[in-house]
């Protein structure tokens, strides 16, 4: 039974899934119950054997303007601590199947934030991409000061967070944010050709390869290198990684089971 949300909008073509965020009226400001409800909806593609890969969206005028100001503006510190919203974010860090984020207009604040947690960017040319926190007097909070510096280096993220001023979709695929950058009308289909190609692969190899690259942030590179090879070994135990070889030598496309 398909599950009925408020905030957001889900679909599946064939191995991939799509969810749409859809807040119009509020540029899909990222409210706890939206958070709430992209996570159970991640976590049920993720569960789902059908699903090979995950589009992430919002609209063709912003993926997400940011938090939702109106529901933090009378937040107190204990409050919002005991409130603990940040574990929702969290948890999407637990999904194994890759996540690609399609972005068009604002992606601001948690937007950017939300954009960052994804494992793959298509932005449109339209994309604007920032933390401008520091105008309402905080600071971000969801992992932007963290992400944005590994993604950009220092300088530039201390430009973006100190001044809060967006940088276009052109810049930030040339400091290394976006993969891609591709004209307004195209970018959900762009995502949705990378996700597909990514659902051909073995989704065994795939979810071993994710853990490996997201363990780069977490180890030095001793540990990581030691993680990467165990994953590699694992893979010789699944019916993906004979059926991936026997299909090169025989000079075919394989046929991944996930097994």
């Amino acid at each position: 039974m398909k599950t009925t949300y408020r905030n957001i909008l889900t679909d599946k073509d064939g191995a991939i899934a799509i969810v749409t965020l859809h807040r119009p009226k509020v540029l899909n400001a990222l409210s706890h119950e939206l958070m709430e409800e992209l996570v159970q909806a991640l976590t049920d593609f993720d569960q789902d054997e059908e699903v090979r890969a995950i589009v992430l969206t919002g609209s063709e005028r912003a993926f997400a303007a940011g938090a939702d100001i109106k529901e933090m503006s009378e937040e107190t510190t204990i409050g919002i601590m005991l409130k603990d919203q940040f574990a929702t974010w969290d948890r999407i860090k637990e999904i194994k199947k890759p996540i690609i984020a399609a972005v068009s207009g604002y992606a601001l604040g948690g937007g950017c934030e939300l954009m960052m947690n994804c494992d793959i960017i298509v932005a449109a040319e339209s994309a604007q991409i920032g933390q401008p926190e520091i105008n309402i007097g905080v600071i971000p909070g969801a992992g932007g000061t963290q992400r944005l510096t590994r993604a950009v280096g220092k300088q530039k993220a201390m430009e973006m967070i100190l001044t809060g001023q967006p940088i276009s979709a052109r810049e930030a695929k040339e400091y290394g944010l976006v993969n891609k950058v591709v004209p307004n009308e195209i970018f959900l289909e762009e995502a949705m050709a990378m996700a597909r190609e990514i659902a051909k692969k073995s989704p065994v190899a795939t979810r071993l390869a994710k853990e490996a690259i997201l363990k780069v942030f977490d180890t030095p590179i001793s540990e990581g290198l030691l993680f990467e090879r165990k994953n590699f070994y694992m893979l010789f135990s699944s019916e993906d990684q004979k059926e991936g070889m026997k299909a090169f030598l025989e000079k075919r496309q394989p046929t991944f089971s996930g097994k």
